[in-house]
């Protein structure tokens, strides 16, 4: 008997910062999928407060109790182009795109119908944020660290020493 292939999904996006909600999607996601690789968009266009390499860093320190006793731990991996391209290039079968609210669910739902274009062979599967976290954005979490304000619970304990220290220092 042969084994079956890793189920394999693909979490992107520009994590700046990686926020309490995506930390629940990431943790919901790797348990319905063999292996997890998130993937940090470059995406010069957004103007990110940390560099691609702080970005990787926080989340790979952040998802580290995720990893205590996977098979095949989560893996963190930057990227450049088109998110199925870098999928494909993990061997994603599934791209995992958290939804906060229906807003989110416009874009998302524009973006699934070009992937299955391009990319009929991978899969999106939607995760709702849970309730305490759809009104949380990066956008919001950055504004709120820059005006001196608490953003505890908002990021996980790493992010939010590495983001206070960047403003800071």
């Amino acid at each position: 008997m042969t084994e079956a292939p890793a189920r394999t999904g693909f979490y992107p996006g520009t994590f700046d910062p990686v926020t309490c909600g995506h930390m629940d999607i990431i943790e919901r996601a790797a348990g319905l999928m063999d292996r997890l690789v998130i993937g940090v968009a470059e995406n010069p266009d957004k103007h990110p407060l940390l560099p691609l390499e702080e970005r990787i860093m926080c989340l790979r320190t952040d998802i580290a109790p995720l990893n205590a006793g996977r098979a095949m731990p989560i893996t963190v991996v930057g990227f450049t182009g088109l998110v199925v391209h870098a999928a494909r290039t993990h061997g994603a079968h599934a791209i995992i795109r958290g939804l906060r609210a229906v807003a989110d669910f416009e874009y998302e739902n524009q973006m699934f119908g070009m992937n299955q274009h391009m990319a009929p062979d991978i899969d999106t599967l939607f995760l709702m944020a849970r309730e305490g976290h759809q009104y949380v954005s990066s956008r919001l979490v950055k504004e709120i660290a820059k005006l001196d304000g608490d953003i505890s619970g908002f990021v996980p304990p790493f992010t939010r020493r590495h983001i206070l220290s960047r403003l800071r220092g």
